[in-house]
């Protein structure tokens, strides 16, 4: 039987499954904030999704980490997908191992994929494997506290794995980088009360014109395609998980009028928010 992924957090400490291509794809239909940290293995298959706001592909043999507080909006897996995944509920990640995360920030940074050898892959395929056998036991072979460790193992393989994949995953190879980053950074921290590249620039001590190159030169869009796109992710997200009126919606968002917030959102997607929230 595959399982019912749950949309935003975990309901227990803890949930070890796989799932199809087919069952993914019923999560593609709009961006959801993923309150839970999850660990996943794609064991075969493709897979295009859209993290925070940059797009990503997924293949056989990756690793992906997700943060608590990313945005994941799920565009296509293949047919013949198959992941395997953990994931640690927010309440569990602040009780017992949240100062442990701090190592992997960095290189999260730089990406929440790792691309793992042939080998590698195979083995953490029967690690994955193996909590499976020992969750399903009856009765169960883990518990919380069992699973704390599992957190700490799962860690340690991604930060290691990571290190091997870039020589120098702490600092950015170039300047054009550095700045990218932070900027990206910046707009998911305070897309909600900051929608000008100007407040931007200035909180990074970079002239307007520099930002606004630099970004365009690293990612192809423009500063402020950046800060509409966390913006609107967090909108749609709202308007189909929530059941928030508009007008707090658009407050959320840093809109002090509703009506302007809503000529931004029929702007960028065609529609209104309701109708969206409809459709």
């Amino acid at each position: 039987m595959e399982p019912n992924i749950p949309l935003l957090d975990c309901p227990s400490d803890y949930l070890i499954g796989d799932a199809s291509g087919k069952i993914m794809n019923e999560y593609g239909r709009f961006p959801c904030k993923i309150k839970c940290g999850v660990y996943a293995l794609m064991v075969r298959g493709t897979a295009k999704a859209t993290l925070n706001i940059t797009k990503m592909d997924f293949r056989q043999n990756d690793m992906l980490l997700i943060e608590p507080g990313t945005f994941l909006l799920i565009h296509e897996f293949s047919e013949d997908a198959l992941v395997y995944y953990v994931l640690f509920s927010s309440s569990f990640l602040d009780k017992y191992s949240y100062s442990a995360r701090i190592s992997t920030q960095t290189l999260h940074l730089n990406s929440p994929i790792v691309h793992l050898s042939e080998s590698v892959a195979s083995c953490l395929n029967h690690t994955f494997s193996l909590l499976l056998e020992a969750i399903n036991c009856e009765p169960s072979l883990l518990n919380t506290d069992k699973m704390v460790h599992v957190f700490n193992i799962f860690q340690l393989f991604y930060v290691d794995f990571a290190k091997q994949q870039s020589p120098s995953p702490v600092r950015p190879l170039d300047r054009k980088t550095e700045v990218y980053q932070e900027y990206q950074k910046l707009v998911l921290d305070h897309y909600n009360e900051w929608h000008h590249v100007a407040e931007y620039a200035e909180a990074m001590r970079l002239s307007l014109p520099h930002l606004c190159s630099t970004v365009k030169a690293a990612c192809g869009k423009t500063a402020g395609d950046l800060i509409n796109d966390a913006i609107l992710t967090d909108a749609k997200a709202q308007l189909k998980i929530t059941n928030l009126q508009v007008k707090e919606i658009a407050m959320s968002l840093g809109f002090d009028n509703v009506a302007f917030f809503n000529r931004f959102f029929k702007s960028h997607t065609g529609t209104t928010p309701k109708e969206y929230r409809k459709s």
